[in-house]
């Protein structure tokens, strides 16, 4: 069952529209039962969105705004995540170096 189901919705008056609290669209359906919803942060970057058709995606923002993380339901995952590193070991001429995160 859809939300407009739920609520009753008379799609005569047009399309079902729900806004959060900082007046982003997170909810919308149609007379045909289509429907999305989506999740911003606080930022209003996009981090999550579906629809009636099974789809998805999520993303991840660095601090900066800059998309650094995709991944949609039919398995395409684009990470550009940094990699947490300190504690691992590398050899540079030889000598055995322990990584540490720069602060």
């Amino acid at each position: 069952m859809t939300i407009a189901k739920e609520l009753k919705h008379d799609f005569e008056k047009g399309e079902l529209k729900l806004y959060d609290s900082n007046s982003r669209l997170i909810y919308y359906e149609d007379s045909t039962g289509f429907w999305y919803k989506r999740e911003s942060d606080i930022n209003d970057n996009l981090i999550y969105c579906e629809n009636s058709y099974g789809f998805w995606y999520k993303y991840e923002y660095d601090s900066n705004g800059n998309e650094i993380y995709l991944e949609t339901s039919t398995g395409t995952i684009v990470d550009n995540r940094l990699k947490h590193c300190s504690g691992k070991m590398v050899v540079i001429d030889g000598v055995e170096y322990e990584l540490k995160e720069k602060k």
